[in-house]
């Protein structure tokens, strides 16, 4: 067992946990943030995104020796009363079915939105490449994070040239 100071959604925490234990489970086992969620534990769903130093990663592979001193965001984090532009375009667009994937979509949204403000379809179809969803809501995802980009921006209800 080790000692790492964690900095998880703006507020630092101590974990005595070994090397090897994935993000992911320190995150749902010992801290007890379960909105990241199990999916395959390789790396290849995307249930289990968080944002490390702002990028998208997949807690379930990365061992928390790796992200100690690093800034690690959880869907939990996002926001404090669930007003993130994607939050409420998700509720708009009616997104979720089981919801099972939701929070690793958000958190991937949130990153793309991060990096491109007003994203193309081709834009987020990338971004969102690697997140499944067995419900298939993809093109409600799609259109949903066109709908946070306009909350985002302010430019809800002005014409766009992207599709949705």
């Amino acid at each position: 067992m080790s000692t790492y100071s964690l900095n998880i959604n703006g507020k630092t925490t101590t974990v005595d946990v070994a090397p090897d234990t994935p993000l992911l489970w320190v995150l749902r086992d010992a801290l007890g943030l379960v909105g990241t969620k199990f999916g395959c534990g390789k790396a290849l769903c995307g249930a289990c995104t968080v944002h490390l130093n702002d990028n998208a990663v997949r807690s379930c592979s990365i061992p928390i020796s790796a992200v100690s001193g690093g800034k690690i965001t959880t869907i939990e984090g996002l926001s404090a009363d669930g007003n993130h532009p994607l939050q409420v375009a998700w509720v708009q667009e009616d997104v979720p079915q089981c919801g099972y994937c939701q929070a690793g979509q958000i958190m991937s949204a949130a990153a793309l939105l991060k990096q491109k403000s007003n994203p193309t379809d081709d834009d987020i179809d990338a971004a969102m490449s690697g997140n499944l969803c067995r419900c298939g809501t993809y093109t409600r995802i799609r259109k949903a994070i066109h709908t946070a980009a306009e909350l985002q921006t302010g430019t809800r209800g002005a014409k766009k040239g992207a599709k949705k």
